[in-house]
């Protein structure tokens, strides 16, 4: 018994001991003698450092970057790509703007090329074998640039080498409805299907040409979408931004990102590679993109029925769907269209480049800051402007560093990412070699790849929790040769009404695989957001800046047509960089989870008006997913509260530490690693790729559409079952915005 009480005596005695610790800690005026790691601890974003940060991002520097960046061609695992590294790190490392510290990181990966020595071709042969037209192997050389010897041949990559021909049929963008127009009428096995890009992804035109029986498909770049309609050399580069007739649009046919030996897997030297008889997601038939001069050669041929008026264009024709083949009057009739493709596979090194500025509170958690390295060709616009702009970035906060006048909270952590082009696979590697360290501690990424398209207003697209940090950030930047923010600029070209705030700019979701974001996003759940500035679309139909993935996206065309001045590129960087310094640097991180209840009810409302009735004649109910929302709505509204009604600077740091982690990790809520088996690395079920016209949950969305199409009792059935899955993620995602249990 005396035992006890002695016991119980020294435990009250230590309980009181420490209460009087912590009201002696928290009572006490926070003036010199309190401990530095207490100050640290309570230290929030500093307005004055930011206004200072934003003074010192220049717009020389930035041009200057880009001139080097675009000095010679530098496609992925290239001398030119293998510069640029060493370029990067050399900046990274400088003693007196570099960053703590910079590294390379090498994936042994697999990538698709064309050969050198024997260039593919694309011929029309008739019946004797005599050539009748061969398209372009090259672009015309306008300016030194495309005469470089590095420029690498238009081709598409992961397309299957293979010799080929036949008659030739227009097939518009190569989706499934328009093969179903054409095998209406015609017998499409063994023809040659010409296409335009836009309306379906690369390597989907060629797989779903091979459902129909085609043999090999081309891909041209349509001048009514991109060029505004205009198809004449006195019209386009180098006399306007517009594509030249020769220009062709190189890119990746794939579907999935990353390594496709190695997926979810990182492709390290030692990893297991499955077979590449098992890759999917690329053409099963050749495939090679050409350009409108030579596109209009063929279509302008053709025999058969008038195209639809949908799939009419701007070349000098009225397009034809193909006899299959060519009309009688044509010097081309009887013959057919030939394919020589002589791509290669093979595995090569690639590298990502990266730098961190370590945190001085917590350095364990980081914001990741990214833009792909390597391009098709030159690539000023496409990656380089991006990277231009992070290389000033960098200088600037490097500086800041180096000279003790600031450092950040949280680390930063600056990614220029390797082999992109090529299907996003340098971020993808990096995720799934660093997949736990990275989900369990990175606040947000953001991504700003092509900084600049043109030079009219800001554009992003991002986590709904992000846009309230995009919004005080584009506040306090002005939009460039003007007194007016960012801000209100961007309303001006993007803008919505919300039921909360009435007018404001409209932050796109991160719907797809569009960009750098799509591992950080879709396959870890973090909060991403991707930034650039965006040309005046009442005033251009082009679907992409023109010189897209062109001999002709150089130096030349961006400081002559894109961005003279090199103003817009600035406005990118003081608007990314603000957001970068307030997400690394604030006490409390800059999301409103209010602003994703908002998004989620947009979405609901379009399901409900899409889809309740359809459900309701299946016997499956939307009543649950609309209570999930509201919950959602409710513990985001509390959250909200919580946070306005505490002073976290004069609080315990856990209380502020334990609302980040609920902010940080709300993304991650809504992963479901077996929601989307068929789709690869898409594993939220909010924001994944859909097929569907309705902007509303994916998986509801197409199943639903499925089950309509087909009407069989196991495809309702999985209407209902992803009913379930985006309901209980909602809900599962309000939870962690609650109280502790």
């Amino acid at each position: 018994m005396l035992v006890k009480e002695v016991l119980l005596g020294l435990l009250t005695g230590a309980v009181f001991f420490t209460i009087g610790i912590l009201l002696g800690h928290f009572a006490i005026d926070k003036g010199s003698s309190v401990p530095e790691w207490v100050q640290d601890a309570s230290r929030d974003v500093d307005e004055s450092i930011i206004e200072k940060f934003l003074a010192e991002l220049d717009t020389n520097e930035i041009k200057e970057n880009l001139r080097e960046l675009t000095k010679v061609p530098h496609m992925a695992t290239t001398p030119g790509d293998e510069a640029t590294v060493e370029f990067m790190l050399k900046r990274w490392k400088d003693p007196k703007t570099g960053l703590d510290n910079a590294w390379r990181e090498d994936y042994k990966v697999y990538l698709s090329f064309p050969d050198k020595t024997n260039p593919n071709k694309v011929s029309v042969v008739d019946p004797e074998n005599r050539v009748l037209f061969t398209a372009r192997e090259r672009e015309k050389a306008y300016q030194p640039e495309q005469d470089d010897p590095e420029v690498v041949q238009p081709f598409a990559a992961y397309s299957p080498a293979g010799n080929v021909k036949g008659k030739l049929v227009y097939a518009n963008q190569g989706k499934i409805s328009d093969f179903e127009l054409l095998n209406r009428t015609l017998d499409l096995r063994g023809t040659i299907a010409i296409t335009r890009y836009g309306g379906e992804g690369r390597s989907k035109k060629a797989i779903n040409a091979a459902k129909f029986g085609i043999v090999g498909v081309l891909v041209y770049t349509e001048p009514y979408d991109i060029n505004d309609g205009l198809v004449s050399e006195s019209e386009t580069y180098p006399n306007s931004w517009y594509l030249p007739p020769s220009g062709v649009e190189r890119g990746s046919y794939n579907t999935d990102f990353g390594d496709l030996l190695t997926p979810y897997l990182a492709a390290k030297d030692d990893t297991y590679r499955r077979p590449k008889e098992d890759i999917t997601g690329i053409p099963p038939i050749p495939a090679q993109p050409i350009g409108f001069e030579d596109a209009e050669r063929l279509i302008c041929e053709l025999d058969g029925d008038d195209a639809p008026i949908e799939w009419q264009g701007s070349l000098k024709c009225t397009y034809k769907l193909g006899g299959p083949g060519f009309k009688p009057t044509s010097l081309l009739n009887n013959s057919n269209v030939h394919m020589d493709i002589y791509n290669t596979e093979r595995l090569e090194y690639s590298a990502n480049v990266m730098g961190i500025i370590r945190g001085s509170v917590e350095p364990d958690r980081y914001v990741i800051y990214g833009n792909h390295r390597d391009s098709w060709v030159h690539g000023a616009i496409d990656p380089s402007s991006g990277t231009a702009v992070m290389l000033e970035i960098t200088r600037v906060l490097g500086k800041m560093v180096k000279e003790g006048r600031w450092r950040p909270r949280r680390s930063i952590i600056f990614g220029s990412w390797g082999a992109e082009e090529f299907g996003l696979i340098g971020s993808a590697e990096y995720t799934e070699e660093y997949f736990s360290k990275l989900s369990e501690r990175t606040v947000a990424y953001i991504n700003v790849d092509i900084s600049v398209f043109a030079n009219a207003t800001l554009r992003a697209s991002a986590s709904p929790a992000a846009q309230s940090v995009l919004f005080t950030a584009s506040k306090q930047v002005n939009a460039p040769g003007t007194t007016t923010s960012v801000y209100e600029n961007w309303i001006k070209y993007f803008n919505r009404t919300s039921p909360n705030y009435g007018v404001i700019p409209n932050v796109g979701f991160l719907t797809g695989a569009g960009s750098d974001y799509a591992a950080f996003m879709h396959y870890l759940g973090i909060t991403s957001m991707d930034i650039s500035y965006y040309y005046d679309r009442s005033k251009t139909r082009a679907r992409i800046y023109p010189a897209y993935h062109t001999a002709y996206d150089t130096f030349d065309y961006a400081s002559k047509f894109i961005d003279p001045g090199f103003t817009s590129h600035q406005a990118v960087a003081r608007t990314a960089g603000n957001v970068l310094v307030r997400l690394a640097d604030s006490l409390l991180l800059p999301f409103n989870c209010s602003d994703y209840a908002e998004s989620l009810e947009r979405y609901l409302s379009q399901a409900v008006t899409a889809f309740e009735e359809k459900l309701a004649a299946k016997e499956i109910s939307m009543e649950s997913l609309k209570k999930a929302v509201q919950l959602f709505r409710e513990t985001a509204t509390k959250l909200d509260r919580l946070i306005m009604d505490s002073d976290l600077a004069k609080e315990t740091p856990l209380k502020a530490r334990r609302i980040n982690d609920q902010l940080m990790l709300l993304d991650r809520a809504f992963l479901d690693p077996l929601a989307f088996p068929e789709q690869y690395g898409f594993r939220h079920v909010i924001w994944a790729s859909r097929s569907s016209s309705v902007p509303t949950f994916p998986g509801l969305a197409d199943a639903v559409e499925k089950a309509e199409s087909t009407d069989l009792k196991e495809d309702w059935d999985q209407a209902h079952k992803h009913l379930s899955i985006v309901t209980q993620a909602i809900a599962g995602a309000a939870h962690t915005l609650d109280d502790v249990i």
